[in-house]
């Protein structure tokens, strides 16, 4: 009998690990579902007739519901057990996904993506959770949270390659379909695997009219500014939505300033690496997103590439952002700490969508993307661990799942809203160039090139920020003084 003692704990440490990559498969949908649509956007526009800017909506649409519900998700899961929700996440998410690849109208496909969304939300809040009930161990913990972040950063590559070769060789439909075997694997593997914690003393009250309220007022915001430039930017639609959106947020701010348990403690953003790392999440979360969103149109549209060939072009980007996630980025937040690798990782962004803003009608791919990839790959897989640890750096242990939930709706949203004013401002500068009778696929091109010019000041003016506010590194200095 007692050769048989240590195979529990063997068999225990199996088990954790092969939860982790159920996991990680759970999340690697919900990563897959932002870049995987981006190469078929072209498809999905010509199939559904969309226009530039309401062709936005269907990132928009996801992003922001994603955004909105990340916090409450993530307080759900808190109080009725991670696991139940993070099945309910995944359940709503293989649902949603069904009823994207069967939509055959814009509003269809758009209120489904919105739906996906809130799903999505769900599971990336509680997929945290579950990691630390998971690894409780520090050093384990540590190689858990790697693995994860290389999943979060791969997810990105594997997106636009799927999509790039589910779009050639069958549809766009297919792009969203191909959840529901996924999502049914994830939920009998989870049954099995995941361990069902739940947070007996938590306080059961939500705070939902936060999450209504600040869902809405992002909402409204959104559809005034893609609506702009057809409604007029002076129009009293245009301003009407936008004055709402405001006092909307207002209303948010002052819920938030008195109720019991906020969505958003707003005593964080008195921490000032938290403050500053969440306002440069949004600035750079808009030059990012414009980066995916418009070279992939800009490779389509004006160079008439395939999807396969632009998913192929986005993978030297992403394949240098794994690489970083996967342990470049430890080595060298331990050597220089955590503002300089913020600092340069968003002024090579900046040079790399500076290089997109002069790109050709007739451009060829080594002179005139390769570089601009590189340069964005290298920028975000600088930036992207130390933008996290900065946010992390101030605040309790027993607030870091709060202050996770508030830089990563700090991305949802600063890409939905600065990928709105971007495609706006590329049909504006479009529509003008078309009016002086300039030949289409030049003022194509022209209005990305305005939009590439703005996604770069973004990420200067992210730069400038963490180099002034940024406190320099504290993790690199607990790390040496831990030697």
């Amino acid at each position: 009998m007692t050769e048989t003692n240590p195979a529990p704990t063997h068999h225990a440490d199996n088990h954790k690990w092969l939860a982790l990559t159920v996991l990680c498969l759970g999340v690697l949908m919900d990563v897959l579902d932002t870049t995987i649509v981006t190469v078929a956007l072209p498809s999905i526009k010509n199939d559904l007739h969309f226009d530039d800017t309401s062709l936005a909506w269907v990132i928009n649409a996801y992003m922001l519901t994603f955004g909105g519900f990340l916090l409450l998700g993530g307080r759900l899961g808190d109080l009725y057990g991670h696991r139940k929700w993070f099945l309910i996440g995944i359940a709503g998410f293989a649902l949603t996904s069904l009823a994207c690849g069967l939509a055959q109208s814009q509003e269809m496909l758009i209120v489904a993506r919105a739906a996906q969304g809130i799903a999505g939300a769900v599971i990336a809040a509680v997929a945290l959770s579950l990691i630390m009930d998971l690894f409780p161990e520090p050093v384990e913990r540590a190689k858990a949270m790697g693995v994860y972040s290389f999943v979060a950063s791969a997810g990105g590559s594997i997106g636009t390659m799927l999509g790039g070769v589910l779009t050639h060789a069958l549809n766009w439909h297919w792009i969203f379909l191909v959840n529901l075997p996924v999502g049914a694997a994830v939920i009998a593997f989870s049954l099995k695997l995941l361990p069902d914690t739940h947070n007996e003393k938590a306080d059961p009250r939500l705070d939902v009219s936060g999450a209504i309220t600040v869902t809405a007022g992002m909402l409204l915001a959104v559809y005034a500014v893609i609506n702009g430039n057809s409604a007029g930017w002076a129009s009293a639609q245009t301003l009407g939505l936008l004055g709402a959106a405001v006092v909307l947020l207002a209303i948010f701010l002052a819920i938030e300033a008195r109720v019991a348990h906020p969505l958003m403690p707003l005593g964080m953003f008195r921490l000032r690496n938290v403050s500053t790392a969440n306002a440069i999440g949004v600035l750079w979360a808009a030059a990012m997103f414009a980066w995916f969103f418009l070279s992939a149109l800009y490779m389509q549209q004006v160079l008439g590439y395939d999807p396969l060939q632009v998913g192929l072009a986005f993978l030297p980007a992403n394949l240098i952002m794994a690489a970083f996630s996967l342990g470049l980025s430890a080595k060298v937040v331990l050597r220089f700490g955590i503002r300089w690798p913020i600092v340069a990782g968003l002024a090579l962004a900046a040079l790399g969508l500076a290089l997109f803003a002069r790109a050709p009608v007739n451009g060829g791919f080594a002179l005139d993307i390769l570089p601009g990839m590189l340069l964005l790959g290298l920028g975000a897989g600088l930036a992207f661990n130390p933008v996290l640890l900065a946010a992390m750096s101030d605040v309790n242990p027993s607030e870091s799942g709060v202050a996770s939930g508030l830089v990563n709706t700090s991305f949802m949203m600063g890409g939905a809203l600065g990928l709105a004013v971007l495609a706006s401002l590329a049909a504006a500068q479009t529509g003008n160039a078309l009016a002086a009778n300039v030949d289409k696929i030049v003022a194509i091109n022209s209005g990305y090139h305005a939009a590439f010019f703005v996604g770069a000041v973004f990420a200067l003016l992210a730069a400038a920020l963490a180099a002034v506010f940024i406190r320099a590194g504290a993790p690199a200095g607990d790390a040496m003084s831990a030697h």
